[in-house]
């Protein structure tokens, strides 16, 4: 016990001194430097060994292994000091003018997407050499595969048909669009579903949705193709070699395919495109205006006002005088113009007061009256008509007119060509006669007779009266006459007829269709609210133009002018007639100024195709005097030519042209100022366009020589199958479908374009493409057979009297042209230089701004509709060609079925460059993934079970 206590003594006084001796943490200090002490020494120990082991090891290896023979170590060195030499053959298409910048792209593209990164990990330069064998190999089948394809039937149909199909499938999104239910939705979204649900209808087996909508989908459906590519194209050998398909199909893939694919379905860039390809045509002012006033993007029109704060900041700030100040206000007026006009639709668009113009005309009742006589001789007004008098089941009367008009027409000329085979001796023909005795039996017969149905109901009197005619006389250009004029006034003055159709929504569409619709604006308030009616014959909406016109609108009011005098003028040898236009104003305070003002008939030329580019539609209103090329000094020609001058003046002057169209007044100022007139035209655009109107003339003449001269037979057989053809339009009117559209159980909506090739007779090849593209960019299906009928006519004539019976010959010779070894080396040469310009990687552009974009937008619109020729809107009406100009831009608007359309594209393409190979069976396959397609087949299922 005493030795216990003890040691606990003992123990605890030697803790008790340590503690003061070294305080109370030195019990930590001291576990830390046990640590470190055995911690060192595990460290020294560890250290020790690995170095005596590597010498251990070392003893060991030179032990027992047996030493390397010399001859293989001076082998090795020999190898080392060997340098290899690449020997490729450059020779890829058979062309130099092709394989010069080929050799150039594949070396820029080996150097910037493979040697940058490959010789960081090896300096041996066979792999480079290997991949640059294996492309070359590649592009040399390719080659030699494309040779031996025939590309016409492909550019001709294929594409077009392609094209045409997928804005089909767009317009049956858009139709969809506008009776959806679900208003909460986004329209962007649900525009693209319906886009993909209607191609699942079109194309029953296919649907390219996940590969346009997913990213991940997308890369594996082109690492397929890739590798299929790389199967036709390469050597067995390389193609087995899995290393190196792999890698090349990961750069096609990805590196080659998917960028450029998202760039050419970058809405952005195709806009772009669009404004580069037509850069060489002037800005079109009014197409401007109407594209600002029929937007429905606020964020486009955001993006205009903001540029033309920016432009009117920066005119403001010029420090400018004399003359050029003067342009400057012009141009500031102008941006102020255009300024309202942005401010005003946005405020329009966000209060949700935008109206159908339409519906608002209709309402308003403010329409323009076109005469009778005038909507039938016109074939846009006139298709109206058709339906018009189709609804209220007078579709005989109308026909009845139209038939006699042709009638009479043929037959005069078939009585002209009798005098003069009787004038030159000639025997006529025993069946002239006859014929047009059969040809007005079938008339009759057809529209008049009591077998006829529908009859015409007209006076029985008449009828029975022209009936014995056709037994007893021989038939005459007259023989209808009175009964005609009948149909017409009972036309023109039954309220069922000519006064119900001025009623009708269908004359406010007629309207539309002619450009000549008064089309609603606001104006008073800031605020929008007052409604007023305004529009103009070229179908602007001219809003609030008070800050610009109105006091010279005022003013112009109260000018008046009409030519005085015309005289004969010589000048240097040249002779020419002037015209003395006698000028009054009235000034407000009640005085008038009176000047004179001297015009040749080239002035008035000039200034006629001044206002008609600058207000298209002026042109079916204002009808200038003819041009004549002989005898135009005589007297009695000048006073005629005076009279319809003063005659187109008065119409430009009338106060209800000024206020429908005050954008005008500044034109007609600058011509009636006493002042010499400064041609907006010069001479040669002048020539030109009387060179077409003679070309006309010229037509017709060699149209009428050649009946002359082929003699009757021609104009007889016409003549007698003239009543069984307008049978048939009738009866295709009524029906709305082609007379020999074979029967099927699938609607043609629901069938590609090229599906309908059958309905044209005519095998000329651009007639084809013509038509299927208008039918589908117009949609002129919704048309009657008969207006139909007339677009294809009048293209045959248009290509044959450009290109005569060589314009087969001439797309082959151009697609040949396209396809020529110096235009794909063009094209190399462009790739290379677009790409790598000075031989250096371009650098990936960075995004654009939105509002830059949006103006993109608004400028490759712009530029859309003003290429549109006047002849074309003549044909198919001012309307129907904005919308289906309209609906072709904002196809392109939407990068999902941007993308579709390239794939569509390529898999033609790959089609077409190998057709022994079953590409399109693959696709089916391919893109049968989709879930559409089996709600699709469940679908069909269903409703065949259901039947």
């Amino acid at each position: 016990l005493f030795a216990s206590l003890s040691i606990w003594g003992w123990g605890g006084l030697g803790v008790v001194l340590f503690l003061v001796t070294f305080g109370p943490f030195a019990i930590f200090y001291l576990a830390f430097y046990i640590f470190c002490f055995i911690g060192g020494g595990f460290a020294v120990t560890l250290l020790y060994g690995k170095i005596n082991s590597e010498k251990h090891l070392e003893k060991c290896e030179h032990s027992y292994l047996p030493p390397t023979q010399i001859g293989i170590l001076k082998t090795l060195d020999e190898m080392k000091l060997e340098l290899k030499s690449i020997k490729i053959d450059r020779r890829l298409t058979g062309s130099s003018f092709i394989d010069e910048p080929l050799q150039q792209v594949i070396q820029f593209a080996l150097r910037d997407y493979i040697q940058y990164w490959y010789y960081t990990l090896s300096e041996d330069e066979s792999f480079l050499l290997e991949i640059r064998q294996t492309l070359q190999n590649a592009l040399v089948q390719f080659s030699t595969r494309s040779k031996e394809v025939d590309w016409q039937p492909y550019f001709t149909t294929r594409l077009v048909d392609d094209f045409a199909t997928h804005l089909r499938v767009f317009r049956k999104a858009q139709d969809r669009l506008a009776d959806r239910e679900d208003k909460q939705r986004d329209i962007t979204e649900e525009l693209v579903d319906s886009f993909f649900e209607a191609e699942v209808e079109m194309e029953r087996k296919i649907c390219r949705d996940v590969v346009c909508t997913s990213n991940k989908d997308e890369e594996g459906f082109l690492r397929d193709l890739c590798e299929l590519l790389l199967y036709l194209l390469l050597p067995p050998g390389d193609f087995h070699n899995k290393n190196m398909r792999y890698f090349l199909r990961e750069v096609l893939a990805r590196g080659v395919l998917l960028p450029l694919i998202n760039q050419l379905s970058d809405p952005d860039y195709i806009n772009q495109f669009v404004i580069w390809m037509i850069r060489d045509s002037s800005c079109n002012y009014e197409a401007f205006m109407n594209i600002l006033k029929l937007t429905d993007k606020p964020t486009e029109l955001e993006a205009v006002k903001d540029k033309v704060l920016e432009e009117l900041q920066y005119l403001r700030s010029l420090d400018t005088a004399g003359d050029d100040i003067n342009v400057i206000k012009n141009q500031i007026n102008s941006l102020l113009f255009v300024k309202k006009v942005c401010e005003t639709r946005i405020q329009r668009l966000q209060s949700g007061k935008e109206v159908d113009a339409l519906k608002l005309a209709a309402n308003f009742g403010k329409l323009c009256v076109i005469p009778l006589d005038h909507i039938l001789i016109h074939n846009i007004a006139l298709h109206f008509f058709m339906d018009f008098m189709q609804a209220a089941g007078a579709q005989a009367e109308l026909f009845f007119w139209l038939t006699v008009e042709g009638y009479r027409v043929t037959a005069q000329q078939q009585l002209e060509a009798m005098q003069g085979w009787q004038k030159d001796g000639k025997k006529q023909p025993s069946a002239t006669k006859g014929l047009l005795k059969t040809a007005a039996q079938g008339v009759y017969d057809q529209y008049l007779s009591d077998k006829a149905s529908p009859r015409v109901q007209v006076d029985e009197v008449s009828v029975t009266k022209l009936g014995e005619k056709l037994q007893k006389d021989d038939p005459t250009p007259e023989i209808f006459d009175e009964i005609q004029r009948n149909v017409y006034d009972m036309m023109l003055r039954d309220e069922r007829y000519y006064p119900s159709f001025k009623q009708s929504p269908l004359y406010v569409r007629m309207l539309a269709e002619l450009d000549m619709l008064k089309e609603p604006s606001y104006r008073g308030s800031d605020d929008g609210d007052g409604e007023s009616f305004n529009g103009s014959p070229t179908g602007s909406i001219n809003l609030s133009l008070d800050d610009l016109s109105n006091s010279c609108h005022d003013e112009f009011m109260h000018l008046h002018a009409f030519i005085s005098d015309t005289g004969v003028c010589n000048d240097h040898g040249k002779t020419y007639a002037l015209y003395a236009i006698t000028v009054f104003r009235r000034n407000q305070d009640g005085s008038e100024d009176c000047w004179k003002t001297y015009r040749r008939y080239s002035d008035f030329h000039d200034f006629h195709m001044r206002i008609t580019e600058q207000f298209e539609n002026l042109a079916s209103i204002l009808k200038l005097p003819g041009k004549k090329t002989f005898n135009n000094m005589d007297r009695d020609f000048l006073e005629k030519r005076k009279k319809d001058l003063n005659a187109y003046l008065q119409l430009l002057l009338n106060p209800e042209m000024v206020k429908a169209c005050p954008t005008l007044i500044p034109y007609v100022y600058d011509f009636l100022e006493n002042k010499a007139y400064s041609k907006g035209k010069g001479e040669f655009a002048r020539k030109v366009t009387t060179f077409f109107q003679n070309k006309e003339l010229s037509v017709s003449l060699s149209s009428m020589r050649n009946v002359l001269a082929e003699g009757m037979t021609k104009v007889s057989d016409n003549m007698g199958r003239m009543s069984e053809r307008l049978g048939q339009d009738i009866k295709q009117s009524i029906l709305k479908v082609p007379p020999l559209l074979p029967k099927s159980d699938i609607d043609p909506e629901h069938c590609r374009v090229s599906a309908q090739l059958d309905d044209n007779v005519d095998d000329n090849i651009p007639l084809r493409v013509m038509l299927l593209l208008m039918d589908e960019v117009f949609d002129l299906k919704e048309k009657n057979q008969w207006l139909r009928r007339n677009i294809k006519n009048l293209l045959q004539q248009l290509i044959r009297a450009t290109y005569g019976d060589t314009i087969n010959r001439k797309i082959v010779d151009h697609v040949d042209y396209l396809t020529s070894p110096e235009q794909v080396a063009d094209y190399v040469k462009k790739f290379r230089d677009s790409y790598w310009p000075n031989g250096i990687l371009a650098e990936t552009p960075p995004r654009r701004d939105k509002s830059i974009r949006m103006r993109t937008r608004v400028a490759a619109k712009t530029n859309l509709l003003g290429i549109m020729p006047d002849e074309l809107k003549h044909i198919i009406g001012a309307d129907t060609t904005r919308k289906g100009i309209l609906r072709v831009f904002d196809m392109f608007q939407y990068q999902p079925m941007n993308r579709r359309l390239v794939y569509v594209f390529l898999e033609g393409f790959l089609e077409t460059m190998f057709p022994q190979y079953k590409f399109p069976e693959l696709f089916v396959k391919l893109h049968s993934r989709s879930p559409r397609i089996h709600r699709y087949s469940q679908k069909l299922k269903s409703s065949s079970l259901k039947r």
